[in-house]
């Protein structure tokens, strides 16, 4: 983790004395803050668990004079909430970042004729006859709706089939691979036709 180590040393002084007034003390609070906050990295999975605890003490010492000043209680905690929400900005920071190694990207589409748009679109209304008047029904009523209108709708949809809008979703999702796959076959066919 890159860091800012412009601190003052007398922001390290202050610090000692915050842990607590006798130096000898406060060296060993010292250590043994440094050895948890490490600790705390580990178990939170994070890459760097020492450069993070530098950077909880950086950024402890660059508050240390206004901070002493009104917090009361162990000032240990203090340090355990920042080393918190260093953290939660490194989960944000790695959900940000994704790897793109070994991901397939997906072919660049072709642009379709006339004729294979026709083809397509028979072929999913032939899929649409051969299925059940009930599913036939569902998949076109959960496609019919667009934006907000068509979240309300499913809401609805789901209250009047008596099912939650998870079991929903799995319903329209068996019912659309069955179209697909039907689509695919229907176009193969029309493919060796040709």
């Amino acid at each position: 983790m890159a860091r800012d180590s412009a601190i003052p040393p007398e922001s390290f002084e202050e610090i000692l004395a915050w842990l607590n007034p006798d130096r000898d003390v406060a060296a060993n609070m010292y250590v043994q803050l440094r050895h948890d906050l490490a600790k705390l990295f580990i178990w939170g999975r994070c890459a760097d668990p020492e450069g993070m605890t530098d950077e909880v003490f950086d950024r402890v010492a660059k508050k240390v004079h206004e901070v002493r000043q009104t917090y009361e209680g162990d000032p240990r905690l203090y340090f355990r909430a920042v080393a918190n929400n260093l953290i939660k900005e490194n989960f944000k920071k790695i959900k940000t970042h994704v790897s793109l190694e070994g991901v397939d990207l997906p072919q660049q589409q072709t642009i379709r004729t006339a004729e294979e748009i026709a083809d397509i679109d028979d072929c999913l209304q032939s899929c649409l006859l051969k299925l059940g008047a009930e599913k036939r029904k569902l998949i076109l009523a959960y496609y019919a709706k667009e934006k907000q209108a068509k979240i309300d709708y499913r809401h609805g949809l789901a209250q009047r089939l008596e099912i939650s809008l998870e079991t929903l979703r799995v319903r329209v999702f068996r019912i659309r691979a069955s179209i697909a796959e039907c689509i695919e076959s229907c176009l193969e066919r029309k493919a060796r036709r040709k």
